[in-house]
């Protein structure tokens, strides 16, 4: 009886390796659904990969994406052209890649802070953060992590405060949750698993 017992007991421990080892090992779901090229893009055709160069999410560890990236269907037309991430406040805003800054001002009343990316090809990747309060200046280099800024007290677009995160190359806006490395992205909580005897 003991016997049947124990073969129960490591059945079940080797079933619960696997299993956990399966949820691990699975590719995790994406955040947003991929968005079809409309066909009437007036866009002049450009390399639309993005390099997973970030560290580190611009604010927080793991800040709540607010509202995602909408590409318009045409230059001018109506979308979202970066992403918005919940902040406070007073919060430090960091460089999500090694770069030379390269604005650090306002334009339509918001502070911005724009960082041209290292190594990223020509013309270079150029990321934008607002609405920033910069404490870094055009033509400063600025390493992965490092603050360049605060999140500004007014200026939001959203209906909570936050700070819009834009990429892109040249004239094309580019969807900047592709700088971060899948880990990054979908690196949840620890979840304890329970042991069956």
């Amino acid at each position: 009886m003991r016997a049947k017992r124990c073969v129960r007991v490591i059945t079940r421990l080797v079933l619960l390796l696997t299993l956990t080892t399966a949820v691990l090992l699975a590719p995790p779901p994406p955040l947003f659904a991929a968005v079809p090229p409309a066909s009437n893009v007036t866009e002049p055709a450009a390399d639309v990969t993005v390099p997973a160069v970030g560290r580190g999410w611009p604010v927080g560890l793991r800040p709540p994406v607010l509202r995602g990236w909408e590409p318009p269907a045409t230059v001018y037309g109506p979308g979202h052209r970066g992403v918005d991430l919940a902040a406070a406040p007073g919060a430090p805003v960091r460089a999500v890649a090694a770069g030379r800054v390269a604005f650090a001002g306002r334009v339509a009343g918001r502070g911005v802070v724009s960082v041209e990316l290292t190594g990223t090809g020509d013309p270079p990747l150029r990321t934008t953060y607002e609405p920033v309060t910069a404490s870094v200046e055009e033509g400063e280099e600025v390493e992965p992590g490092e603050v360049i800024g605060t999140v500004a007290a007014s200026g939001f677009h959203c209906t909570s405060p936050c700070v819009h995160w834009g990429l892109r190359r040249g004239g094309t806006y580019m969807n900047p949750l592709g700088l971060l490395p899948p880990w990054l992205l979908h690196r949840g909580p620890s979840r304890l698993l329970p042991v069956f005897a």
